[in-house]
């Protein structure tokens, strides 16, 4: 469970660093934000089905197939002559990750106590450690020497691999499927809405400022329609306690995500950053990110999980807040990677917590269908804003430009505050 967690983190931090020479090479500007939207919008349809699959029959197969599903995903994006399959191959890697991350909750909350689900959920956020060591900047020097590519086709047969040593363990656990038959058709049909209104927010950029406006609204609308009835009643009305603990994860992904995947892009357009020297402002943040989450989990119970969530909303605004001001001032690279290093270690207080915050609060037959819901949460909110973004940034101006910047990080510095808000109803 552990690899299938540092191949996602390597992954998400490697393609954030090779996407400017995705978007170079396919003549795929236009796409840039989809390529990360897609993904998260796939992982709702993934989470649901997975969630609803783990409950049904145990988190074992869940597991599996969507390991597969995954690998595929790899294996197309690495091999795509033009950027619409590049999405799609994209798509499949969110579908396939998605369900596998709600699986590996419900498997850790039937084998661990709830005493233990800090410290698991922290070494899970630590198995970004290495990756975030080295695979941002590793991504660099793949894609400045044999081609972005192989950033994809290298991690096939690591994923593959994973996937075999998983089998075995797995054997030992014992599946405990609800003895009540789940309802799938309407969930699974909710999802697709969701994901399928997130990618007509993406490409409402592409159609005229009006028409595009018209577009825009309307997605987002279906996008809060559709999504209430997967996550627990009160969620969008940011209803204390679980309900508000679910919200907060969206709203925090939203903030971070859309952030992360222009500070690469911004230091190799404004700064003339080499890729793999880009990549670094990832690894510190990613660095922030799991030394956080390992101070949390020493803390344990002596942090509680609303100081936490308190704690860890205001460093993500002020790191968040830090990076505009940063790019406005047009300040070093190194104040750059500075500030999201606060903003990582912010979320690293935060996301572990999250998780065992819903787990404390939930039966065992809800716990498949509630870590879905925060899966959801935070898949929702980061392709929200990140589709947002693209239609900000595509709007303002090209990227030789510093004006589509600022005008992406505007809005995800408003989102952190509003995660700062929102984090003040968990408790």
């Amino acid at each position: 469970m552990v690899g299938l967690i540092f191949l996602a983190a390597f992954e998400a931090l490697a393609v954030t660093t090779i996407m400017p020479s995705v978007s170079a090479d396919l003549d795929g500007r236009a796409w840039f934000s989809a390529a990360f939207s897609a993904t998260l919008a796939a992982s709702v349809v993934g989470m649901v089905a997975g969630g609803l699959w783990a409950d049904r029959t145990g988190p074992r197969r869940p597991l599996v197939v969507s390991t597969l599903v995954f690998v595929l995903g790899l294996l197309l994006a690495g091999l795509a002559p033009n950027i619409e399959l590049f999405v799609a191959a994209r798509f499949l890697q969110g579908l396939g990750s998605g369900a596998a991350i709600v699986a590996v909750y419900v498997a850790v909350a039937r084998i661990f106590a709830p005493v233990d689900h800090p410290r698991i959920f922290g070494a899970f956020a630590a198995a970004w450690v290495i990756p975030s060591m080295v695979g941002p900047t590793l991504a660099g020097v793949v894609n400045d020497t044999v081609g972005w590519r192989w950033v994809f086709l290298g991690v096939v047969g690591l994923a593959l691999l994973s996937a075999v040593t998983l089998v075995p363990a797995l054997r030992t656990m014992v599946d405990d499927p609800s003895p009540t038959p789940v309802a799938t058709g309407g969930r699974l049909v909710l999802a697709v809405v969701v994901a399928g209104a997130v990618v007509v927010l993406d490409l409402a950029g592409r159609a005229s400022a009006a028409l595009g406006s018209v577009v825009a609204a309307g997605a987002v609308v279906v996008v809060l329609l559709a999504v209430r009835p997967l996550l627990p009643a009160g969620t969008l009305l940011l209803r204390r306690g679980l309900p508000a603990v679910v919200a907060l994860r969206g709203v925090i992904a939203a903030t971070f995500f859309a952030t992360e995947i222009y500070l690469p892009y911004l230091l190799q357009e404004q700064y003339d950053v080499r890729p793999w020297l880009s990549g670094a402002t990832l690894t510190v943040g990613a660095l922030g990110w799991s030394a956080a989450s390992e101070v949390q989990a020493r803390l344990g119970s002596r942090l509680t999980h609303a100081a936490a969530l308190r704690t860890g909303s205001t460093l993500l605004a002020v790191g968040v807040g830090a990076e505009l001001a940063a790019a406005a001032l047009r300040l070093s690279p190194v104040l750059i990677g500075a500030a999201w290093v606060l903003a990582g270690a912010g979320m690293g207080l935060m996301f572990p917590r999250i998780t065992s915050a819903v787990l404390a609060a939930s039966s065992e037959r809800e716990q498949g269908g509630n870590s879905a819901a925060v899966s959801i949460s935070d898949a929702v909110g980061g392709a929200t804003a990140i589709s947002l973004s693209g239609l900000l940034f595509t709007a303002v101006g090209t990227s030789a430009d510093l004006a589509p910047f600022l005008a992406a990080l505007t809005l995800t510095t408003a989102l952190a505050v509003g995660a700062v808000l929102v984090s003040r109803r968990t408790g």
